[in-house]
């Protein structure tokens, strides 16, 4: 199998770059649908309608509705149609930009990415996650190319709450340990084979960036301000854990995510904050030296981020929860398949209580 890897066509980041959206997007078409959120609208509204006066580009603005669903995505369409447009910008969080990725998947157009947090690595990913109109997961839309353009203005994302950002970190925490056991077991990742040395060294740099600014970073967004070490975690959790996570793979800490969300009590949690304990029960999994462990641990003692059941919101642990948890994760066509050895649900079982412990430890 060949080894791939994927990326987004231009990746833009920098302080008040909504400012020159129209002229990034000018050579993609001549009409823009632009989706956003009424609130994005209030937000950079004017921003964005400024940016394109000096351009030929002509823009139509679109409220979402809210879901990534089917119905969403074929009202747009019908609206990209009626109003001639020839490329679609989204505007905002995760299920704006994934929806807007699968309007233009569906109609061929070029989509620009510009999102307005940093809270997982989903923006520069050739993937969008659809579901119901009532918020339950259906599928995934595996896409044929990365988005033409994605483009972060870090002085807008510094000013979204710091958990957003923090909840970014614990998704791009992952990224180098399972793309490391990918890389072991040769497995097939998101981009359609097998890693390269490239995504690997992108996805450790990416680990590497979260410990020396992570901190920095969070204390900086608390104070809505943005600092290097802030522009520095918005590109680890949005284009280095994104190349990584595409082109390097996913192992047992997303699939121990997946199993978490099977409990009631685990679901005020984002999806970055499950997934920071699923990387400390990863590395309990295949026995990683305890210095390494420890260092994870400390990090996300450090951010504030998941250690412990507790800190999941698991505060009476009951054996029969976390077996589901464990089934649920090592479901057929999990990516907890690609760790380099065979892994059962009694093994996650036990990682997870042995993930438990360690983190009380260092309460």
């Amino acid at each position: 199998m060949a080894n791939i890897i994927i990326a987004p066509g231009k990746y833009i980041q920098g302080k008040g770059e909504i400012n020159n959206l129209g002229s990034y997007v000018s050579n993609l078409g001549s009409k823009s649908l632009i989706l956003i959120s009424p609130s994005g609208l209030k937000r950079v509204g004017e921003n964005v309608e400024n940016s394109f006066k000096e351009t030929n580009t002509k823009i139509v603005f679109e409220s979402f509705n809210g879901e990534c669903s089917r119905n969403e995505i074929n009202r747009l369409i019908e609206i990209l149609k009626q109003n001639n447009c020839d490329n679609i910008i989204g505007i905002g969080g995760g299920k704006i930009l994934d929806t807007a990725k699968a309007v233009a998947y569906y109609t061929g157009h070029p989509v620009s990415i510009v999102p307005t947090i940093a809270s997982t690595d989903a923006p520069c990913s050739a993937l969008s996650v659809v579901y119901t109109d009532e918020g339950a997961f259906e599928e995934y839309v595996f896409l044929p190319q990365n988005p033409n353009l994605v483009l972060i203005d870090t002085e807008l994302v510094a000013k979204a709450p710091a958990r957003l950002l923090v909840s970014g970190m614990g998704d791009a925490l992952a990224t180098y340990f399972e793309a490391k056991a990918c890389f072991a077991s040769n497995s097939t990742t998101c981009a359609g084979g097998t890693s390269t040395l490239a995504a690997l060294g992108i996805a450790k740099l990416c680990y590497e960036t979260l410990l020396s600014d992570g901190l920095k970073a969070k204390l900086a967004v608390e104070n809505k301000v943005c600092t290097k070490a802030v522009e520095n975690i918005i590109e680890a959790n949005t284009l280095l854990s994104g190349i990584g996570f595409e082109s390097g793979g996913l192992a047992a800490a997303h699939a121990i995510h997946n199993g978490f969300t099977v409990l009631d009590s685990c679901h005020h949690l984002y999806h970055g904050e499950k997934v920071a304990f699923g990387t400390i029960t990863q590395l309990v999994l295949e026995n990683a030296p305890l210095s390494e462990i420890e260092e994870v641990i400390l990090f996300c003692k450090n951010v504030g981020l998941p250690i412990n059941l507790e800190d999941m919101g698991i505060t009476n642990v009951k054996p029969e929860e976390l077996m589901s948890v464990a089934e649920a994760a090592c479901a057929e066509g999990e990516t907890i398949h690609n760790m380099p050895f065979t892994v059962t649900a009694d093994m996650v079982y036990s990682a997870i209580l042995t993930a438990d412990a360690l983190g009380k430890s260092y309460k």
